[in-house]
C-alpha cells in the first residue's frame, strides 16, 4: 500500500502552522496580542516539522515547498499590514518582501532545475556565508528568528511601546533596535541567494543550449 506522505507528521505539523498564520492575519487589524501570538508560535513550530522528518525520516518534497510558502506568504502578509500602519516605509516593506519571494524561488527553482536534493545543500550554495547560513542550524535559527521577531516587534509597537526596560524605552522598540541589523543581513543574503540562483539557471540555459545544437549538428549529418 502506497505511503500518504500528506499525513506525514511533519505535514501534519505544517498544516497547523498555517492555520495558525490565517488566524494571525486575521486578527492583526485589531488584536495584536492574538495575532503575535498565533504569528510567533507558527514561526517556532518551524523548527519542530525539521526536526520531526528527520527524526522519523518523513522528509518530502511536497513538505519543504510547503515550509517555505508557509514562511514567504506569512513574511509578505505582515509586510502588508505594517505598510498600512507605518506608510511612510511602505517602500521599504515592499522591497523586503519583493526580495524574500522572489530570491528564495529564484533558488529554490533553480535546485530542482539543476537536479540537487536541496536549497540548503552545499552543491545550491557556493558562497560561503550561504553555506554557513544553511549549513549550521543555531545560525539559521537566529537569523530566521530574528527577523521575525524584528517585523512582529515593529507590528506590536504600532499598538504599543510596551513594558519599559532601558532608559525608558519600550521592550518592542528595543526589539526593533536590537534586530534591525539581523532583518538587513538576512535580505542582503537573500540577494546573494537570488544572484548565485540566477547564475546558476543561466549556466544551466548555457548547457541546454549547447546540447540543443549539438543534436542539431547531428541531425543534419
Amino acid at each position: 500500500m502506497a505511503e500518504n506522505i500528506f499525513l506525514f507528521v511533519p505535514n501534519l505539523i505544517g498544516y497547523g502552522r498555517i492555520i495558525l498564520a490565517l488566524l494571525s492575519f486575521y486578527y492583526m487589524p485589531t488584536n495584536p496580542n492574538l495575532a503575535a501570538f498565533s504569528y510567533i508560535l507558527s514561526g517556532f513550530l518551524d523548527a519542530f516539522d525539521g526536526h520531526a522528518a528527520r527524526l522519523l525520516n518523513q522528509g518530502t518534497k511536497f513538505g519543504a515547498m510547503l515550509d517555505m510558502l508557509t514562511d514567504r506568504c506569512g513574511t509578505m502578509c505582515l509586510l502588508v499590514t505594517l505598510g498600512h500602519f507605518y506608510p511612510s516605509y511602505m517602500f521599504l516593506f515592499q522591497l523586503s518582501s519583493t526580495i524574500d519571494i522572489a530570491c528564495h524561488w529564484l533558488h529554490l527553482h533553480t535546485t530542482i532545475m539543476s537536479g540537487q536534493d536541496s536549497h540548503k545543500g552545499k552543491e545550491a550554495n557556493h558562497n560561503l556565508l550561504l553555506r554557513i547560513y544553511y549549513s549550521s542550524r543555531p545560525v539559521l535559527f537566529c537569523m530566521c528568528a530574528g527577523n521575525e521577531l524584528f517585523y512582529a516587534s515593529l507590528y506590536l509597537m504600532y499598538f504599543s511601546e510596551g513594558p519599559q526596560v532601558i532608559g525608558g524605552l519600550g521592550l518592542w522598540r528595543c526589539l526593533v533596535y536590537v534586530l534591525l541589523p539581523v532583518a538587513v543581513l538576512k535580505s542582503i543574503l537573500a540577494l546573494m541567494q537570488g544572484y548565485n540562483a540566477a547564475i546558476g539557471l543561466g549556466d544551466i540555459d548555457v548547457k541546454e543550449r549547447e546540447q540543443a545544437r549539438e543534436q542539431a549538428r547531428e541531425k543534419a549529418k
